[in-house]
Order: C-alpha cells, then sequence, then structure tokens
C-alpha cells in the first residue's frame, strides 16, 4: 500500500525525546520551572524582542494582547478577512468589533490601502497576519497606526523566522502573537507566545495569563485574570525545537524551491509569491488555481493517496460574521488557493510525486 502523503508534520527527534525527558525527570510539568523562563528567553531573543509571555496556544496568545492592550467593548479592531477565524474570534472575545479588510493580490496579506481606508474613530488597534508564511508590507501600515495612534499586533503563527527588509516578523508590533500548533514550523504540541518590547505590557501579561495573580502576594487577585499558561513539558519540546529553528526554516524554503521549480511550467496556475522586500517561511507552499478546479483537484489528489488544503475561507461570510461584506481578492483567493504537503520531513522523492499527481489533476479537471 502507497504511504499517504500528509499535508503537514512536524520534525520531531532524539534531541526533542532528551528535552521533555530531562522535564520530566525533574518533577517541573505544570506551568513552573526553568524550562518555560528558558523557552520564553531564547525565543524572544531569536525574534529580536526583549520579552516573550508564554501560552497555551496561539489563540489566547492573540487575546491576552488584545486585553493588555486595553481592547473591549465599542472598540472596532482591523482583521484580514483571508485568515483562520481564531485571528477574528479573540477580538470578539474581548468585545470589540472586528472590521474586515480585503487583501492584496499580489501577495495574499492584507492590503495596506484598504488599512488606511478602514479606520474609524472607533479604530483602536490593527492585527496583521503574515499568512502562509508571507510578511505583510509593514512600512505603510506602521505608518498609518502611528499618525492615528492605533496598537499594531502581529499575528505570527505561520511566519516564525519570515523577515520584512531583513528584520523577522514579530518585532514590529507593539505586541506580536505566534503559535506553535503541531503543524507550524516549530511546535510545542499546542502553545502560544506573545513577545513585545514593552516591559510594562509584558508584566501586564503575565499577570493577565496566571489569574490575575499579583506576583508578590500568592493566592491575591487584583484583576480577572485567565487560564493561558504553558506547560514545562511543552517548553521543553519548544526548547529543542528551537535548537533547530533555522535549519526548519531553511528547509520550509528548500521545500518551496523544489515545487516551485517543478511547477513553473505548469499553465492556469500562480506560484507561491515573494515580493522583493519579504522573506518568506512558506508555512505551505500554496498555488492559485483557476476557480472552479481547486475543490475537484483537491479530491483527486486525495485519491492518491495526497492530503492537501484549501485556503481559508474568508472569515466575513462565515456565519458567526456574515454580514453581506464583499471582498472580492479574498473572496478569490479562497476559492482559487490550494496549500500541498510541506512537512519538514517530506522528501524531494515526494514533492515530486505531489507535483506528478496534481498535473495529472489538472488534465483530468
Amino acid at each position: 500500500m502507497k504511504q499517504r502523503i500528509p499535508a503537514a508534520s512536524p520534525d520531531i527527534g532524539e534531541e526533542e525525546l532528551r528535552y521533555v525527558t530531562e522535564a520530566l525527570k525533574s518533577g517541573w510539568v505544570s506551568s513552573k520551572g526553568p524550562f518555560i523562563e528558558e523557552f520564553e528567553k531564547r525565543f524572544s531573543g531569536y525574534i529580536g524582542a526583549k520579552h516573550g509571555i508564554a501560552t497555551s496556544n496561539g489563540t489566547v496568545a492573540l487575546h491576552l494582547a488584545l486585553v493588555a492592550l486595553g481592547i473591549g467593548p465599542g472598540d472596532e479592531v482591523l482583521v484580514p478577512s483571508l485568515t483562520f477565524i481564531a485571528t477574528a474570534n479573540a477580538v470578539t472575545y474581548t468585545g470589540a468589533k472586528p472590521v474586515f479588510l480585503d487583501s492584496h493580490p499580489d501577495y495574499w496579506c492584507v492590503d495596506p490601502n484598504v488599512v488606511r481606508e478602514s479606520i474609524t474613530d472607533r479604530t483602536k488597534a490593527i492585527v496583521l497576519v503574515h499568512l502562509y508564511g508571507h510578511p505583510c508590507d509593514m512600512e505603510p501600515i506602521l505608518e498609518v497606526a502611528r499618525s492615528r495612534d492605533l496598537c499594531v499586533i502581529e499575528d505570527c503563527a505561520e511566519a516564525h523566522g519570515a523577515e520584512y527588509r531583513h528584520k523577522k516578523v514579530g518585532s514590529f508590533g507593539d505586541v506580536s502573537c505566534f503559535s506553535f500548533y503541531g503543524n507550524k514550523t516549530i511546535t510545542t504540541g499546542e502553545g502560544g507566545m506573545c513577545v513585545t518590547d514593552h516591559e510594562e505590557l509584558a508584566q501586564k501579561m503575565r499577570i493577565l495569563k496566571d489569574h490575575g495573580m499579583n506576583p508578590k502576594k500568592r493566592f491575591w487577585h487584583d484583576v480577572v485574570g485567565f487560564n493561558y499558561r504553558m506547560t514545562s513539558l511543552q517548553a521543553a519540546l519548544g526548547l529543542a525545537q528551537l535548537d533547530k529553528v533555522e535549519r526548519l526554516v531553511e528547509r520550509k524554503r528548500r521545500i518551496a524551491e523544489t515545487y516551485r521549480e517543478h511547477l513553473k511550467h505548469t499553465k492556469n496556475m500562480v506560484l507561491a509569491p515573494e515580493m522583493s522586500w519579504a522573506k518568506s517561511t512558506y508555512w505551505f507552499y500554496s498555488v492559485l488555481l483557476d476557480v472552479g478546479l481547486r475543490d475537484n483537484v483537491i479530491a483527486l489528489l486525495d485519491q492518491e493517496g495526497i492530503e492537501t488544503r484549501p485556503f481559508f475561507y474568508p472569515i466575513h461570510i462565515l456565519p458567526p460574521y456574515s454580514h453581506g461584506l464583499k471582498l472580492p481578492v479574498a473572496e478569490r483567493l479562497s476559492a482559487a488557493g490550494l496549500s500541498l504537503p510541506s512537512g519538514p520531513r517530506i522528501t524531494n522523492e515526494e514533492i515530486g510525486n505531489v507535483t506528478s499527481a496534481l498535473d495529472r489533476a489538472l488534465r483530468l479537471g
């Protein structure tokens, strides 16, 4: 029986086993201990931020950042529509209103011109998603945010190690949020991280993630907080992954290069972009097909044992957020987008098998 090719699978080996075993033997298995502090310190240093606050997953990292920045009822937060729903849900959890933005047709992240046009007197923050590993165009967005005194949150869940003008994403926002879910470039199984240069914000997030407990007075709670803590076992796994993060990022880029070489002459297909100012980490290697063709291709590849993914549905058309808004670029990208198997352990032979099967599926229509 032919081995199935998964859409994504983590690179976990002896290093991870050693770190996690060490954590188990130490007795630090919950939300305290040196592994968490070390992971926070090393990951924030890798990004180029002063502070790291580990969390139980990426969604709560976004919520924690929004609450710490004072976002709440009556506020509006600009959010790209073409992203995973967690980005909008985190805004909704605060009582604020997500305002959905269209995408840039060339690189699929939020369009800076749409950001500028969407600001109102109620806008308090912008959440920027570096979609599928490609950075947003940060300079024009940061310029308008500064001019309007808006908070900027980077959602870097899909973009570990990506760069904008030779500086890592996650180092631009007031707070930046990462996910370490099992399909991310580095993983802790579940898990997330907020990073920031602002000491006061970092301290506020540390208190809020631990039930609002006063750090100097045990079991005294000054505010209503959350249980958003990462476990020591997750942090141990993350430290092992962080040891090889540069190798994982470069592997992602080599996978993209191999796909690009195989697919460069394929008709009726737009390959994954990389703008001149960007270093993408290609969370998935994604392509655009003719609208109406994508779902048939997914089904045909599945029959050959190849797992792929459609692009996210634009959030503005999903039932919790649907109010008749039309965002044509996001809707077109969503209908045409296909993500190919891109886990770091995929072999060049498997990539060749994927692209051959994709060619057959395209000919069948």
